[in-house]
C-alpha cells in the first residue's frame, strides 16, 4: 500500500471527521452486539422455567417482553448510528475525492508541453476520473467497512471470550486459513487491477481520438475499420476485466465456507458442552448469533481487499503524474512589470521528443511597441520563436531577454498575462461565441466584446447567427468555418489588451480582402504594443517595423519590406510570386 500513503495528508486534514466516524461506528456496533446476549438470557429464562428453576410463568413472560422491547430499541439506535456513520465517512470520502481531483487538475496545468506530447488525452482523463473514483472507494467504503469489521471483531470476540473462552478459541480455527487466502488473492487482484486500468485508459484514448477526428473518419469512409479496431481493444479490455472478476469471485464463497465451518464448530463443541452440563442452551444460540453477525464483515473482507488493491493500482498511476516536476517553473514570486521589449541572444533550441534543432544561434531585438514579422518555409522554426517568447519552452542554449532581463527571472504568470496569443490552429471552447471572446478578458462588457469582434472583422458574421453572440459552439468550435474560428481567436487576443500580441499564421484561412481589413484594424489595435506576426504572406508582413526570414532554424534575411524586396533571396521571390498570383 505504498502508493496509498500519498493520501495520508488528506486523512490528516479530515482527521476529526474520521475520528467522529470511528466513534459512531463503535457505538453502533456496541449496541448491535448486545442483542445476542439478550437473546441468550431469554433462552436461559425459558430453559430455567422448563427445568423448574423458575416456577412463576408471569416473571418469564415479563422478562421476555422486556427483552423484546430492548432488542427493538437497540436495533433502532444501532440503525440510527449506522446512518450517521455512513454520512460521516462517505461524505469525507467525497471531500477527499474533490481535493484529489483539484490537485491533479492543478498539476496538469503546471506541467509543460512535453508532458502533453508524451501522454494521450484519454489517459489523462481516465486518471482524473476513473482512477480517482477507485481511490474514493478506498477512502470511503473500504475505510468504513474496515473500521466496521475491526470494531465488530474486537467487541464480538471480547464478549465471546468473556462468556466461554474454550468455545471462542475453537470458533477461531478457520481464521488463519482466511488470512492466507486473502494474502494470496490480494496479490493476484492488485496485478489484474493495474492491467484493467491500463486497458481502460487505452479504450478512453481510442474513443476520444475517434470523436475528435469524426470528420476524417467519415470523409475517408473508414467506419468499418475503426469499429474493428475498437472491437479488438474492447475485447481485450473485457478479457482483463473477466480475469479480475474471476479472482474477486473467489472471495465471497470462501468467506461463507469458512463461516459455515465456524458455525459447525460452535454447534458440535457447544453441543458437547451442553450435554456435559458445562453451558446452557442460550450460550450456543448466543455464539451462533455472534458468528453470523461477524459473517458480513468477514465476507466483506474480500470486497474491501479488492477495493484497496484497485485503489493502490489507481493511486500508483495518479502518483506517476503528481510526482513529475514541471519543466517550466515560476522562479519569481514577486510581480514583474512587462513593457514588451524582446531580445533573442544566441538562441538555440532542440525539441526533446524529436531531437530536432528548430532554432540555431538566433539573434534579434524587438523594441517595445514595434512589430516584427517572421516569414519562412514550413518547419523553419517560426512557431518555435513564439513558444519561447510565451515561455512554453526554455532555450537549449542562449538567452531570451524580456525588457533586458532573462525571461526565466520574470514572474511567469505576469509574462503570460501580458501576451495575447492567436495560434495557427485556433482552439475554441464549447461555449457561446461571446464567452469565447471573453476568455481573453473575463470581465469584458458587451460593448468591448462587440468592438473586439469588429476589429477582427467577425461581428457581421456573428450578427447573422440566430442567437448572435449567444450562439453555442460545438466542440473545438466545429460550428464555425476555419476563417471564422481564426477571427474569433483574434478577437479574444485583442480584447485582452496585452503588452505583447502574437499572431501565428492566423489569417491563413481568410480571403485577401478580409485579411486587408483585419491587418488595417490590427495596425490601430497594436499601436504601442510589441507585435509578432508569423505568416506565409508578404501582405501580412509588409507594414512591420522589422522582418526576419527563417530557413532551417537560421535567420537568412532581415530588414524592412522596402529593403528586402530589393535584395535577392526568399523574400523577394515570395513577394513577386504572390504579386503575380494577385494579378491573375
Amino acid at each position: 500500500m505504498k502508493a496509498l500513503q500519498y493520501l495520508n495528508k488528506y486523512f490528516s486534514k479530515y482527521k476529526w471527521r474520521i475520528l467522529a466516524g470511528l466513534l459512531i461506528t463503535v457505538l453502533s456496533k456496541l449496541l448491535a452486539l448486545q442483542v445476542p446476549r439478550i437473546i441468550k438470557e431469554s433462552f436461559n429464562a425459558v430453559e430455567d422455567y422448563l427445568n423448574g428453576t423458575i416456577t412463576d410463568l408471569a416473571i418469564v413472560k415479563e422478562a421476555l417482553l422486556m427483552n423484546v422491547l430492548l432488542i427493538v430499541g437497540l436495533a433502532l439506535l444501532s440503525g440510527f448510528f449506522t446512518f450517521l456513520m455512513r454520512q460521516t465517512i462517505i461524505v469525507t470520502s467525497r471531500l477527499i475525492e474533490f481535493d484529489l481531483k483539484n490537485e491533479i487538475y492543478q498539476q496538469y496545468q503546471k506541467l509543460s508541453l512535453n508532458f502533453y506530447k508524451q501522454n494521450r488525452t484519454g489517459d489523462l482523463m481516465n486518471r482524473i476520473s476513473e482512477d480517482v473514483g477507485k481511490v474514493r472507494m478506498y477512502v470511503g467504503p473500504a475505510v468504513m467497512y474496515t473500521m466496521n469489521m475491526i470494531v465488530l471483531f474486537a467487541v464480538g470476540f471480547t464478549q465471546m471470550a468473556r462468556v466461554d473462552l474454550k468455545l471462542t478459541l475453537y470458533t477461531l480455527i478457520p481464521f488463519p486459513l482466511l488470512s492466507i487466502s486473502i494474502f494470496i488473492l490480494s496479490r493476484v487482484i492488485h496485478k489484474r487491477s493495474t492491467i484493467v486500468q491500463q486497458y481502460l485508459s487505452k479504450l478512453t484514448t481510442f474513443n476520444q481520438e475517434f470523436f475528435s477526428g469524426i470528420n476524417v473518419v467519415k470523409s475517408y469512409g473508414i467506419e468499418a475499420s475503426i469499429i474493428k479496431d475498437f472491437d479488438i481493444i474492447s475485447d481485450l479490455s473485457k478479457e482483463k476485466n473477466i480475469n479480475l472478476q474471476k479472482a474477486n469471485a473467489l472471495f465471497f464463497p470462501l468467506m461463507i465456507f469458512l463461516i459455515g465451518i465456524s458455525n459447525l464448530i460452535v454447534i458440535y463443541v457447544g453441543g458437547n458442552q451442553y450435554i456435559n452440563g458445562e453451558i446452557k442452551s442460550g450460550v450456543i444460540i448466543e455464539f451462533i448469533m455472534y458468528v453470523n453477525i461477524l459473517t458480513w464483515p468477514v465476507a466483506v473482507v474480500g470486497w474491501v481487499t479488492s477495493m484497496v488493491q484497485q485503489a493502490e493500482a489507481s493511486q500508483a498511476r495518479i502518483n506517476e503524474f503528481l510526482d513529475q516536476e514541471p519543466e517550466i517553473k515560476n522562479d519569481s514570486e514577486t510581480a514583474t512589470e512587462i513593457h514588451g521589449k524582446v531580445t533573442f541572444k544566441d538562441v538555440t533550441f532542440t525539441y526533446d521528443d524529436t531531437n530536432i534543432t528548430a532554432l540555431k544561434n538566433i539573434n534579434f531585438t524587438v523594441e517595445s511597441g514595434e512589430t516584427l514579422a517572421i516569414l519562412g518555409k514550413t518547419g523553419s522554426g517560426k512557431s518555435t520563436i513564439i513558444e519561447l517568447i510565451s515561455r512554453l519552452y526554455d532555450t537549449t542554449k542562449g538567452t531570451v531577454l524580456l525588457d533586458d532581463k532573462p525571461i526565466e527571472k520574470a514572474n511567469l504568470n505576469d509574462v503570460r498575462s501580458q501576451i495575447g496569443f492567436v495560434p495557427q490552429d485556433p482552439f475554441l471552447f464549447s461555449d457561446t461565441i461571446g464567452n469565447n471572446i471573453k476568455f481573453g478578458k473575463e470581465d469584458a462588457t458587451e460593448n468591448e466584446i462587440i468592438e473586439a469582434a469588429k476589429n477582427a472583422v467577425i461581428h457581421s458574421n456573428i450578427s447573422d447567427f440566430t442567437n448572435g453572440y449567444n450562439t453555442i459552439l460545438g466542440e473545438r468550435g466545429v460550428t464555425l468555418s476555419g476563417g471564422q474560428k481564426q477571427r474569433v481567436s483574434i478577437a479574444r487576443a485583442i480584447i485582452k489588451n496585452p503588452k505583447i500580441l502574437i499572431f501565428d499564421d492566423c489569417l491563413s484561412a481568410v480571403d485577401t480582402e478580409t485579411e486587408e481589413k483585419i491587418l488595417s484594424n490590427l495596425e490601430k489595435v497594436s499601436k504601442n504594443k510589441t507585435t509578432f506576426i508569423i505568416s506565409h504572406r508578404v501582405s501580412s508582413a509588409k507594414n512591420a517595423d522589422k522582418i526576419i526570414v527563417l530557413d532551417d532554424g537560421k535567420i537568412i534575411q532581415q530588414g524592412t519590406h522596402n529593403q528586402l524586396i530589393t535584395e535577392k533571396g526568399y523574400y523577394k521571390d515570395l513577394y513577386e510570386q504572390q504579386l503575380l498570383e494577385k494579378e491573375f
